[in-house]
């Protein structure tokens, strides 16, 4: 049997001009997940990483010198978050009056009531984005975001038996690879992603054309000071 290690970035910053990069709670997340897999006896055979500067920058920070160098796997990005709040959201607050009131309220929120308007806009602007009632043609549809992960996930349950691979990607591959070990809807993907935590460890089993999963969003190596969910 094989085992497939999902790593989600460290803390990004998403309010600020640049949204792919790693915050400094960002960094020292990344560091503390390879610390806590170095400790933990992982040997992997394979470190991929997606495309995006946060997901190769917390792979640079968790290695090893023991592992094999991280290697790109874009398919392992994560969807087009940028597109459905700059394109996507837009267009359905203009013909939906209860999602214009939810953007007014994220524009509006404190600092610390941020997240929470921001998360029930986004949930609702996803909603329509993986139900394929509302597309741009610049941003990547929930089909096509599926269809990748899923290839990338079928070429990993082909690799040698007692294969070891640690993936560092983001909430939304992570919470849609469960979904699609554990045969369960699409709704599923995008509610387990909400609930992916930066710097968390996601540990399936392989082999012979199946997966498993064993644990889901592992943030034990984490105090608490330095748990983060977006």
């Amino acid at each position: 049997m094989s085992e497939l290690l999902l790593v989600r970035h460290g803390q990004a910053t998403p309010f600020e001009a640049d949204t792919d990069r790693l915050s400094p709670l960002g960094e020292a997340q990344a560091r503390a997940v390879g610390d806590a897999l170095r400790a933990d006896g992982v040997r992997p055979t394979h470190v991929l990483h997606g495309a995006l500067v946060r997901q190769r920058r917390t792979a640079d920070l968790a290695a090893a010198l023991e592992w094999p160098a991280p290697a790109l796997d874009a398919r392992l990005s994560e969807y087009d978050g940028d597109g459905l709040v700059n394109v996507l959201a837009p267009l359905l607050a203009a013909r939906d009056p209860v999602v214009a009131r939810l953007a007014a309220t994220f524009r509006a929120a404190a600092p610390a009531e941020r997240n929470r308007a921001f998360q029930t806009y986004l949930e609702a602007v996803a909603a329509g984005w993986q139900a394929g009632t509302l597309t741009h043609p610049d941003v990547e549809d929930w089909a096509t975001f599926r269809a990748r992960v899923r290839a990338a996930l079928d070429d990993l349950l082909r690799l040698p038996s007692g294969s070891t691979v640690l993936a560092f990607t983001s909430g939304g591959v992570i919470g849609l690879t469960v979904a699609l070990a554990l045969d369960a809807p699409d709704t599923t993907a995008l509610a387990l992603n909400w609930r992916v935590k930066n710097g968390s460890v996601t540990r399936l089993t392989f082999g012979r054309g199946r997966v498993s999963l064993d644990s889901f969003n592992e943030v034990h190596h984490l105090p608490p000071d330095r748990r983060s969910w977006r």
